[in-house]
């Protein structure tokens, strides 16, 4: 390494940073290109059980993992899941608070407003998608000695860090769809997570099925979702 390629800020190394920049005309094309490719992403919820390379995960959640992080704690635990009792036991789990959520926690509005969407509380895809991925987050470490290392903006980065996660899904040519069931505790008891664990999202990963079908609905325009100043 040359001298010039780092510096020592307050003891610490930092190592020189290139970012590929491109012409107007390229960045336009390039950005318009990726909006049209992730335009096409929807929630699927008819998966094939037709069977994916574990290094295929891997890759995908190493991208999720370069998402940026408070204090670069990296407060994210990925727990892949393929063996089917396990996914039986989650499946029932599942749907045994979603039965409570749409009979006793939803409210009128919530419930009138998932009717396009034809959701209910039955989810089959959680046995038949060949992967679950379910993201846990980390309020705070736990060193060897039984004391708790804090971690810094917890939701904000898992919450990015799942947003890589879908991205990278998309890219592999495999689809998901967020998973919420509340409350999502038994996913860290089936699971045996440790006590600085928390579920926070689970996604089914898999080939669609050959026949996929999803709702017919369309994302806002850039005068709803931008202002600009």
């Amino acid at each position: 390494m040359e001298k010039d390629d780092f510096i020592l800020v307050d003891g610490y190394k930092h190592i020189r940073h290139t970012q590929e920049s491109y012409s107007e005309n390229e960045m336009l094309k390039k950005t318009k290109d990726y909006f049209n490719w992730l335009n096409k992403r929807r929630s699927v919820r008819d998966f094939s059980n037709k069977l994916i390379p574990r290094e295929v995960i891997e890759n995908i959640i190493k991208t999720a993992s370069t998402a940026p992080s408070g204090a670069h704690k990296q407060p994210w635990t990925f727990c892949v899941v393929a063996n089917p009792q396990l996914k039986k036991k989650i499946r029932m789990a599942a749907e045994e608070e979603e039965r409570r959520s749409y009979k006793e926690r939803m409210s009128d509005e919530w419930l009138e407003d998932l009717k396009h969407l034809g959701t209910n509380a039955d989810k089959p895809f959680l046995e038949i998608a060949p992967y679950l991925i379910i993201v846990f987050k980390r309020p705070y470490e736990i060193n060897n000695d039984g004391t708790k290392r804090q971690n810094y903006y917890v939701n904000e980065s898992v919450g990015l860090a799942c947003g890589f996660l879908i991205s990278a899904i998309h890219n592999a040519g495999l689809v998901t769809l967020t998973h919420t069931p509340s409350p999502m505790r038994f996913l860290e008891k089936i699971l045996e997570r440790p006590t600085n664990e928390r579920a926070f999202l689970l996604l089914p990963v898999g080939y669609e099925a050959e026949k996929a079908y999803v709702p017919d609905i369309q994302r806002k325009s850039i005068d709803d979702i931008m202002s600009f100043y």
